[in-house]
């Protein structure tokens, strides 16, 4: 641990000094980030989920090159480019039809933001100011900016310090947690009683994931929507960290062939380049809003939108889907015989996800050195232990990853 680094800088969800070592990695490549030293370690984490593609990836190193040559950055108020032209028309030809329009922002806290003032905004000008309220269900993850903690899980989030000071939104049951007709019936009633103040609806399609990587059934998309519908109620889905093919699907909304008013991506767009972020809408939330009242300084960043071009196209050329159906393969032979294992409370795979649920919170810092140990980056929390690797993982690496996690497992 370099002493400086741990007096002096804050990293996320820590504090100074860290009570939990930071390893200084010196370069990546591939799957493998080379720590200080010399030592490899294969990254399970994708970089929280976003480096699909592996590291150094020379499609990707030639596209920022390329584009660095012509502009590393122009404002966008005003003025446009080629990049982000381009970006447009792929990410509205692999989502829903419906949505037409497109907003890029810097990360995906900002693209949640985006979506709530653009809810806000149709409201408002559709002469109901009243509706200001959200809805959505427990469990959920939207973001550590202030709108997006405000439709974060309040109780068993990480924001509920902030609580006293967030907008009050309505929380439904999560069909994660109990049965998807239950969690329908509370969402029914709280919309039937409150739809002249509910705005939208916002929720991770499929799977909740840094409020504790929860997968639910599709079909309770299919359902919200309608009742969203029924009740004059907009449709938002965050495919932040689902998006791209994490679950199998390009997206996740795909297991249920919803159609959401609003859309918003993140975290792999760029294959984990540059921070970029997207929210998509249609023609009557965009007609409505009119001039929305955001602009980021780094909006559609020509580097962050030329590398998210060339990372889709190579997601796209690629087998993706196979890579994911076998990824999920081997975590599910390797993991799921570990429901059996007295400490463990669940375990859940969903495309190139794999998640163990454990029965008490989990000693980072023990386990990540005995990680390291074995050749593995993995970043627990609470009490899960879990990996969403590069999709250009071999099954070799891909075992290293999972047997270093039964490791643990046997030693709880």
């Amino acid at each position: 641990m370099d002493t400086f680094d741990n007096q002096h800088i804050w990293h996320p969800y820590a504090k100074i000094p860290n009570e939990v070592p930071t390893y200084l990695v010196e370069s990546a490549e591939g799957v493998y980030l080379i720590l200080e030293g010399g030592n490899r370690v294969i990254d399970g984490m994708s970089s929280w989920w976003s480096a699909i593609h592996g590291y150094n990836h020379p499609v990707l190193n030639k596209a920022i090159e390329t584009q660095l040559r012509k502009m590393s950055h122009i404002m966008f108020g005003g003025l446009t480019h080629q990049p982000a032209i381009d970006l447009t028309k792929t990410l509205l030809s692999v989502t829903p039809d419906n949505l037409t329009k497109v907003f890029f922002t810097d990360s995906g806290s900002l693209s949640v933001e985006v979506a709530l003032k653009m809810v806000l905004q149709y409201w408002n000008n559709k002469h109901q100011a009243n509706k200001q309220k959200f809805i959505t269900i427990r469990g959920g993850y939207h973001g550590d900016t202030f709108g997006a903690m405000s439709v974060c899980d309040p109780d068993n989030g990480m924001h509920h310090l902030f609580s006293s000071v967030l907008p009050q939104h309505f929380f439904v049951k999560s069909p994660s947690i109990v049965p998807m007709n239950e969690a329908l019936e509370d969402l029914r009633v709280t919309l039937k009683q409150n739809s002249n103040k509910i705005a939208a609806m916002i929720l991770e399609p499929v799977i909740q994931n840094a409020g504790g990587i929860r997968t639910y059934n599709p079909q309770y998309l299919l359902k919200a929507k309608k009742l969203c519908k029924q009740n004059n109620i907009l449709f938002v889905l965050d495919e932040i960290a689902t998006g791209f093919g994490r679950t199998g699907e390009l997206f996740a909304l795909e297991y249920a062939n919803v159609e959401p008013d609003i859309l918003c991506l993140g975290k792999a767009l760029t294959g984990g380049y540059i921070t970029l972020a997207a929210t998509l809408t249609t023609d009557d939330v965009s007609n409505v809003v009119g001039t929305l009242m955001h602009g980021p300084t780094f909006m559609a960043n020509p580097l962050a939108c030329a590398v998210a071009n060339a990372s889709i196209e190579l997601l796209l050329s690629s087998p993706w889907k196979n890579s994911i159906a076998n990824i999920g393969k081997i975590l599910s032979a390797e993991l799921l015989p570990l429901k059996n294992h007295d400490k463990v409370k669940d375990v859940r795979i969903l495309g190139a996800i794999g998640v163990i649920e454990i029965t008490h919170e989990i000693d980072i810092q023990i386990v990540q050195k005995y990680l390291i140990d074995l050749g593995v980056w993995l970043r627990p929390y609470g009490k899960l232990l879990y990996t969403m690797p590069p999709f250009i993982i071999t099954d070799d690496e891909l075992l290293t990853i999972t047997s270093a996690i039964k490791a643990i497992v046997s030693r709880l």
